[in-house]
């Protein structure tokens, strides 16, 4: 039956049965439109490709739950037609960035310079997590923009314009990069707060800026280690900081009493 209905073509799953295939062809490029269970399926997703790319009327704004293609084949068919640019990525393109799509209400907006990085994977999420797979890995997106595992909105990060799917570098502000630092504002101006969690989180000691406050959480680490204590934590890695640089701040730098005294308790 598939044979007959332009752009279906009959499969066999390993296990013999079969599943229809649906194909389109614009501007020489083949584009797969999926498979269905029926001939009569995979003819109505060749129908509503054909009509995304050679009428001008269909929108995003037209895909519903009664369209035959899924939302990310709508994108990528629509960008194709109105941007002259393929992905296999629900990804849009603006004039100065790019909208990807994890649904018609979701809608993660990134920089041009992202593009090739996010047309080759495929963004997935779980709550506010959203991450690739990379390597066989699941890589977490924010680390792509500086923003830590562990870091928490509003006090590690913000958005500038309180949109947190806008991912554009100019809508990211860093406060803060390193474990266990955190900025705060005092009545006599900024500054950053290191502090170790041992059963309950200690205060190292509050310091001038973020790389002193780095160095002092890892001199701490230094003093529990050598008192037994053998939790995992993580040092922070200053960059393009001289070996004498760090050492000469390392030694300067207090840590609150509080740090040795637990160690006796």
């Amino acid at each position: 039956m598939g044979q007959n209905l332009p752009g279906v073509f009959t499969a066999q799953k390993k296990d013999g049965s079969i599943y229809y295939r649906s194909s389109i062809t614009y501007k020489r490029k083949h584009i797969s439109l999926g498979s269905y269970p029926t001939a009569t399926m995979a003819y109505a997703a060749y129908l509503e490709g054909t009509s995304l790319i050679f009428d001008n009327v269909l929108t995003l704004a037209d895909h519903s739950v009664n369209r035959v293609l899924p939302f990310g084949k709508w994108v990528s068919l629509l960008n194709f037609r109105d941007n002259d640019i393929y992905f296999s990525t629900p990804i849009y393109t603006r004039k100065n960035y790019f909208d990807y799509y994890l649904s018609p209400t979701e809608i993660l907006k990134f920089d041009f310079e992202d593009l090739f990085y996010y047309s080759s994977h495929k963004i997935m999420r779980r709550g506010r997590h959203f991450f690739v797979a990379d390597y066989g890995m699941q890589v977490n997106i924010m680390n792509r923009y500086g923003i830590k595992n562990y870091a928490v909105i509003g006090k590690d990060y913000r958005f500038v314009n309180g949109d947190n799917m806008d991912f554009r570098y100019e809508n990211i502000e860093i406060f803060n990069t390193y474990h266990g630092v955190s900025r705060r504002r005092t009545s006599s101006g900024i500054v950053y707060v290191a502090k170790i969690h041992i059963n309950g989180n200690y205060t190292i000691g509050s310091y001038t800026n973020s790389i002193e406050a780095a160095i002092a959480y890892n001199k701490a680490i230094d003093i529990l280690k050598k008192a037994g204590i053998s939790k995992n934590f993580s040092p922070n890695y200053i960059e393009n900081l001289s070996p004498s640089t760090y050492a000469d701040i390392y030694s300067k730098l207090s840590v609150s009493p509080k740090i040795s005294a637990y160690l006796r308790v």
